[in-house]
Formats: structure tokens, sequence, C-alpha cells
């Protein structure tokens, strides 16, 4: 069976993290998300994987090559431009001749969930299958509704609650037949040609396609928080090791994974879970908790408190500064003191600005996202839910209270008097 996983979107929900890099290739629990999933698919036996890539593909061929390094092979099938999921699983129609497994590239999952999925299509003697997970928003999902086990109608986003709460989960097992409906599609209202358009057709012309809901976690990687939602719920099923150096004096506690050529200075507290990256430099003096992820190349300095975060590679975090439930790019440099607020006074869940609306992320924890080769000065203090764009500056002693725009140079303009005594 070969795997085919739709990568071209260009993941503009998820701005400025996506600015420089496709969405496929951010880092959760240490790898980029794509990874995770090839790495998921090659447990359960699948060794031919077809990637259509479109926005940054150069980025994704360059990581993952022709596969040989993950002793698998790799495809590429470039989409462009970009009409929609049916249009990009079409492009692979002469590369599949058997029942393939079709995945979005942005969902990720339990790597149980592939197991337990390949048991649901053996025990139904090898039919189609479209994953499934119960939301409490139907509105926001493709709704499946399920008749003996199998798909009767799919509908996208619906108001009606009585419509069911299963959502399709973006995972699938389809049989080659696939590709004659998909030739069939018609642009949706959206103007793409949809995946869900597809199947609706393909069921009914009579094709089982059974639904199988998932029996572990599912993320739908789509906006910032989403990230560490998925790195803490990875964290919880990898395997740990320590390959840097830990100084005498420095305590490590729980699950920690250490880099090579990484350093633990004395006086450095780690709690666990954590990943820590190659060539870190990390304390003396500092505390590190509860599902930090820290790229290579990273100085966390003295009496500094990482926290729930996503720290990516080559930044800079080195005097008495607290990020908490954050998500810092590649490159960074945050000046002494700097403090990422991430709890609202009245305890209310923090909304944040995507594509240009107010959106609920209903957690009453997040902090900032700030986007690569950014710089504050000393004395910042970032407000809850706020995204500072690539490449921006951030003078010293403010207290950023909006969103700042790539490419910006933000200073605080004082009058200062000096009198005699």
């Amino acid at each position: 069976m070969k795997a085919v996983i739709l990568v071209a979107g260009e993941g503009k929900r998820l701005r400025p993290l996506t600015l420089g890099r496709p969405k496929h290739l951010l880092p959760i629990a240490g790898k980029p998300l794509l990874e995770y999933t090839i790495e998921m698919l090659k447990k359960i036996g699948i060794k031919d994987i077809i990637l259509v890539v479109g926005h940054s593909e150069e980025l994704i061929k360059d990581y993952f090559k022709d596969g040989s390094s993950f002793k698998i092979n790799i495809e590429y099938i470039t989409q462009y431009p970009p009409l929609g999921t049916a249009h990009a699983a079409g492009l692979t129609e002469k590369y599949i001749d058997d029942d393939f497994i079709l995945i979005y590239g942005d969902i990720i999952v339990s790597q149980n969930t592939y197991d337990e999925l390949l048991k649901k299509y053996n025990k139904i003697n090898k039919k189609s299958i479209i994953s499934l997970k119960i939301v409490n928003d139907p509105e926001k999902y493709g709704i499946v509704q399920l008749e003996n086990d199998q798909a009767i109608r799919i509908i996208e986003k619906p108001n009606d609650p009585k419509l069911g709460n299963l959502a399709n989960a973006g995972i699938y097992i389809l049989k080659p037949t696939i590709f004659d409906h998909i030739k069939k599609t018609q642009k949706s209202k959206r103007g793409e040609y949809e995946i869900t358009d597809s199947l609706q057709m393909f069921i009914d012309d009579g094709n089982p396609l059974y639904g199988f809901i998932l029996p572990y976690w599912w993320v739908d990687v789509g906006r910032p928080w989403d990230l560490l939602d998925a790195n803490k719920l990875l964290m919880d099923e990898i395997e740990y090791n320590v390959k840097g150096t830990v100084e005498q004096g420095a305590y490590l506690h729980g699950n920690v994974s250490i880099g090579e050529n990484s350093i633990i200075r004395s006086g450095a507290y780690l709690k666990g879970p954590i990943i820590i990256g190659k060539n870190c430099d990390i304390g003396p003096n500092c505390y590190i908790r509860d599902y930090a992820t820290i790229g290579d190349n990273v100085r966390i300095g003295n009496a500094c408190e990482i926290k729930g975060s996503i720290i990516m590679k080559n930044t800079k975090i080195a005097h008495l500064s607290y990020v908490g439930d954050s998500i810092i790019g590649e490159n960074c440099n945050l000046g002494a003191g700097t403090i990422t607020a991430n709890l609202r006074f009245d305890k209310k869940h923090i909304k944040m600005t995507i594509k240009e609306r107010r959106i609920s992320s209903k957690r009453k924890k997040l902090g900032t996202i700030i986007g690569d080769y950014v710089q504050t000065g000393i004395g910042t203090t970032i407000l809850p839910g706020i995204k500072i764009g690539t490449n921006s500056i951030v003078g010293p002693n403010i207290n950023v209270w909006e969103d700042i725009p790539e490419n910006s140079l933000v200073i605080l303009k004082e009058k200062l008097e000096i009198r005699k005594r």
C-alpha cells in the first residue's frame, strides 16, 4: 500500500510562523510536523509515499529528499495552482494501482491510530474508509452521517446540530476507482475541487465507505495554538534520552531529552517533559518545565523560565525572561527582562487575530507568537495572544498591546527631564 500526503497548503492562519517555511515543516516535539506522519506510516509498513507539494516545495524536498535517509521512498508531485483536495489527490492517479492511504498533511494523530486503522481495514475485508472525529463544534467541520457503519452523507459545516458531530478527520483508505469520481467533481462554492464531493459521488454510486471513529487524540494544525496542543500530545508518547552534558548542581526531573553537544549548567532546574535540541547552552540558574520544546543552537540563560512553549533553533533568551505558552521563531533574540504574559486578569479565554478576524483560542493560557528574526529590548512586556511579525524589532520598556506586522521597528518616545537636586 502507498500513502499520499497533501502538503501543498500555504498555512496563512499560522502566520507569522509560515512566512519563511511551509506549515508542514513547523517543529513540534523536536521534529517537523510532516516527519511525524511519515515515521508513523513507516511503522505500519508503508515504504512508498507520495507528497503533493506546492507552497515552499523546495524546502520540503530539501528536508526529505528521496526519503532514503528515512529508509522509505518519496516521490513528489507539484500542485499548481492550488485547486483543492480533489485536484491534489487526482494528480497522483498514475502512481496508484491499488488501495492507498490519503492524508491531509496538517493532520497529526497518535501512532496507535494508524495501527487501529489498518485493523479496521482488514476487518471489513479491505473496503474504503473515512476517518472520523467526535467534535463539540460540528459547524466548523465537514460532518459525516453513518448508517450501519457506512457513510451515507457528507455535509460541509452544517448549521443544524441534529446532523451529528462526526467530523471528517482527513485520513482515508481509498480504492483507485476514486479517481473516476474525482474527474467528475465540480468546483465548490469556494472555487475548489473538494475530495468530500468526490467521496459523496463514490457513495452515491453504491461504493461502501466505512466510518472509522478515531480512538485516540487528533489535532488539525490550522492555528498557532494547535501547534502547542500537538506538541503536548506528542511529548506524552515519544521516547526520551540524554546525550548532552549535565553539570553537577543541575537537576533533571521526569522525562527530559537533551541533544548532542548541549550543556545544562549548574543551577538549572528541568522539570519534564522537556525536549532540548543539539548544541544548546542552558543555564545557569534557570527553570525549564512542563512541555517546553527547545530547538538546536538555543541559548537559555540566567534566571529565565520557559514553560509549555516551542522555542525554535538559533534563538537566544539570555537573562531574566519568562516565556510561557508561546511560540518563538528562529534566530530571535529576547532582551533581558522580556516577559510574555499568558493569562488574562479575568481568566477568560484568550483571543488572537487570525486572517483579520478575532478568534477565541478556547485556552485560558496562551502567550505570544513571534516570527523569525525578531529582537526585543530590555523590559519588553507582551500581552496574551499577541503576534509579532518576522524581522521586527521592539525597543526597550515597551508594553506590546497589539499585533506588530513583519519588518517593523517599534520604539517608545519618552520625554526625559533632568533637574538639579
